[in-house]
């Protein structure tokens, strides 16, 4: 089991924005997107994850509508 790390206030602002990464990228750059066990097992079943601030008002429905929110990840 991975060791969940919170974000610091620095990695935040530092942080890359993708629109879309493939699960293969986030795994070997390490990117902590979810834990590696949960995103092995969405690239094993070929189900794609859309990673989006969820405290930022409205974006659940944008994510849900089909707007483009956050990050794709996929295979």
């Amino acid at each position: 089991m991975t060791e969940f790390i919170p974000p610091t206030l620095n990695s935040m602002l530092t942080a890359t924005k993708y629109n879309v990464i493939s699960f293969q990228e986030c795994l070997s750059q390490n990117l902590r997107v979810m834990d590696m066990t949960a995103c092995t097992l969405c690239m094993e079943n070929n189900l794609p994850i859309i990673v989006f601030n969820m405290n930022k008002d409205g974006n659940l429905r944008r994510v849900v509508t089909g707007e483009k929110v956050g990050t794709l990840v996929r295979s």
